[in-house]
């Protein structure tokens, strides 16, 4: 699997909202009420990262969660990232 080009990528963003691309990578921080719900929403993204076998960079700062998508195996990003990303979506 390539990765993708600047527009693909760009062209894929605008459907998803709140992520945006960093260098080689796409990324959104998610804002819960609380410690626990920011964890609670990291083991479902654990969930679906093993079942995709594709695993986001994860930073948990109290309530805040930001994820960090790229296919580092490809060099950039490519539709796993996008298709775990959804994923992530609907565990938020």
């Amino acid at each position: 699997m390539a990765p993708m080009d600047t527009h693909q990528v760009d062209e894929q963003l605008k459907a998803m909202r709140g992520w945006e691309r960093h260098d080689n990578e796409i990324r959104k921080e998610f804002k819960f009420a609380g410690f626990k719900q920011a964890i609670a929403f990291v083991n479902k993204v654990a969930d679906a990262a093993e079942a995709a076998d594709h695993h986001p960079d994860i930073d948990i700062r109290y309530n805040k969660v930001k994820m960090k998508l790229s296919t580092h195996s490809e060099g950039g990003i490519t539709d796993k990232d996008f298709a775990l990303a959804a994923e992530i979506e609907r565990a938020a």
